[in-house]
C-alpha cells in the first residue's frame, strides 16, 4: 500500500513539472510575439554630383512613412524645394554633414496636418535665397501633432527660420542662425517645449510664441541660448526681441541666457500667468524683462540682468495689466539710453510695477535714473517694495503721488550711495522730499517705514 502511494506521488510530481515546462514555452513564445520589432532603416545617400533630388527624395520619403521606416540621408548636399512631410516620418541625418540646401522652388519644406514627426541630425540651408511670397519661412509645420526637431542645424533664409502654426511636440537642442527674419515663431501651439537651442544673428526676432487672439498655449522655453538680434523692421519692440510671448497664456520662460538684442531679452505681451524665471540676460537695448498690456498674473523671479536701458517693467496698468510678483532678481548697471530716448526719458530704470504687485528681495546697483519705480503718474495700484537693496541710483525707490488713495508700502529696504533714497513723483517730477528721512506729509494709503539708509 506505501508502495502504491509512493507511485502515486511520483506520478504526480513529473505530471507538475511536465505543466510547469509547457507554462514556460508557452510564455516565452507569447513574449516573443510581443516583443517589439526594430524599425527597418532605408539608407538614401547624397547624389554624386550637384542636382536637384526633390522628386527622388520626396518618393522616398513617402514610401518610408508609409511603411514605418526610419529614412537615413548620408553625409552630403541634396539640393531640394518644396518637400511635403507625411505623417509618421522618420528622418534622419549625419551629424553635422547630411545639408538639404534650398534650390530656390517656394520653400525648402512643409507639414501640414502631419503627426509624429521626426527630424534629427540635419542641416537645412537656405543659402539666402529669395522664398516665394507664399512663404513665411525655409521651414513651416500647420496641425503637426508630436513634431521632434532634433538636433538640426536651420540657417540663412531669407524670411524666417521656422514657423509652426497649431502644432505640439519637441524643438530641441537646434541651431537657428542667420535668418533675415526671426529664428523661430509658433502659433497657437499645445504645450510645446522649446528647450536647448542657440538662436543667433536673425534680424527681427529669436523665439517668439504667439497667438492669434489670447488663450492657454502653455509652452515651455527653457535653456536657450539667444543672442545678435536686431530689428531690422522697426518699431518700437515689436521687433528686436531675443524671446518673445504674445496673447499665449500659462507660458514658462526659464533657464535662458539672453545677450545682445536691440529691444528687450524677454518680452511678454498681453500674456497672463507667463512664468519668468533664472534667465540671464546681457546688454539689451531697451527694457531687459518687459511684461506689458492687458496681462493678470506674472512671477519674475531669480533673473540677473546686466547692462541694459531699463531693467524689469511690469506695467501698462491703462490696459490691464495687474497682479505680479517680482522677487530675488539681479540688476546691475542699468544705464542704457534706449532706442528713442528723446521720446522717452525715462530709460535708467531698475525695476518699474504699476498694480497689485509686490517687489521684495531684489537687488539693484547702478541705476541712471531710479533704481525702484512704484506706479507712474495715475496708474498705481496695491504695490509693495519690501526688503530690497539698492545702491548707486540718483533716486532709490520712487513711488507716484498722482494716484489719489491708491495704496503702496515701502519697508525695511536697504538703500546704499543715492542721493534721493526715497521720494515722491508726479509723472517724471520729483513732488516731495527724502521720505527715508521724513514722511509726515504723505497720504494715509502710502507708508514709507522702516528703511536703512546710509549717507551719501
Amino acid at each position: 500500500m506505501a508502495e502504491d502511494q509512493e507511485k502515486l506521488s511520483r506520478r504526480a510530481l513529473l505530471g507538475a513539472g511536465v505543466v510547469a515546462g509547457a507554462g514556460t514555452l508557452v510564455a516565452a513564445h507569447e513574449a516573443q510575439a510581443v516583443a517589439p520589432l526594430k524599425p527597418i532603416i532605408v539608407e538614401f545617400p547624397a547624389p554624386s554630383f550637384q542636382r536637384d533630388v526633390s522628386e527622388e527624395l520626396q518618393a522616398v520619403i513617402t514610401d518610408a512613412a508609409a511603411q514605418g521606416h526610419i529614412l537615413q540621408l548620408g553625409a552630403g548636399d541634396y539640393q531640394v524645394s518644396g518637400l511635403s512631410l507625411p505623417s509618421g516620418l522618420n528622418l534622419r541625418g549625419v551629424s553635422g554633414h547630411t545639408r538639404l540646401v534650398f534650390s530656390g522652388r517656394g520653400l525648402l519644406l512643409q507639414g501640414v496636418q502631419a503627426d509624429d514627426v521626426t527630424l534629427k541630425d540635419l542641416i537645412f540651408d537656405g543659402g539666402d535665397q529669395p522664398l516665394s511670397d507664399e512663404a513665411s519661412a525655409l521651414l513651416w509645420f500647420s496641425q503637426c501633432a508630436r513634431l521632434s526637431l532634433t538636433s538640426c542645424e536651420i540657417t540663412k533664409s531669407s524670411k524666417s527660420g521656422v514657423v509652426l502654426e497649431q502644432c505640439s511636440g519637441s524643438i530641441i537642442g537646434n541651431h537657428i542662425h542667420r535668418h533675415s527674419d526671426v529664428a523661430l515663431l509658433s502659433y497657437n501651439a499645445s504645450a510645446l517645449r522649446i528647450e536647448g537651442n542657440i538662436v543667433s544673428d536673425c534680424g527681427n526676432g529669436g523665439i517668439l510664441v504667439h497667438r492669434w487672439s489670447e488663450g492657454h498655449d502653455g509652452s515651455l522655453i527653457s535653456g536657450n541660448q539667444v543672442s545678435n538680434i536686431r530689428a531690422n523692421g522697426g518699431g518700437t519692440g515689436q521687433n528686436g526681441n531675443g524671446i518673445n510671448v504674445f496673447r499665449a497664456d500659462n507660458v514658462t520662460i526659464s533657464g535662458n541666457k539672453v545677450s545682445d538684442c536691440k529691444f528687450s531679452a524677454i518680452r511678454a505681451n498681453a500674456a497672463s500667468n507667463v512664468q519668468i524665471l533664472g534667465n540671464t540676460c546681457h546688454r539689451s537695448g531697451e527694457v531687459a524683462l518687459f511684461v506689458e498690456f492687458g496681462f493678470q498674473g506674472a512671477i519674475v523671479s531669480s533673473n540677473l540682468i546686466e547692462t541694459a536701458a531699463n531693467g524689469i517693467s511690469i506695467t501698462n496698468f491703462r490696459e490691464g495689466g495687474r497682479l505680479a510678483v517680482c522677487s530675488n532678481n539681479v540688476l546691475r548697471a542699468i544705464t542704457g539710453t534706449g532706442p528713442y530716448e528723446k521720446d522717452n526719458p525715462t530709460f535708467g530704470v531698475g525695476i518699474a510695477v504699476e498694480a497689485d504687485t509686490s517687489v521684495t528681495g531684489n537687488v539693484v546697483e547702478d541705476a541712471r535714473i531710479i533704481g525702484i519705480n512704484l506706479g507712474w503718474g495715475p496708474y498705481m495700484r496695491n504695490l509693495i517694495a519690501a526688503q530690497n537693496t539698492v545702491r548707486s541710483a540718483p533716486v532709490g525707490i520712487a513711488v507716484s503721488l498722482a494716484a489719489d488713495d491708491q495704496s503702496a508700502l515701502i519697508s525695511q529696504n536697504i538703500i546704499a550711495d543715492c542721493p534721493v533714497n526715497i521720494a515722491g513723483f508726479k509723472w517724471d517730477e520729483q513732488a516731495s522730499g527724502d521720505l527715508a528721512l521724513s514722511a509726515e506729509d504723505l497720504p494715509r494709503s502710502i507708508r514709507v517705514t522702516d528703511n536703512l539708509v546710509s549717507p551719501t
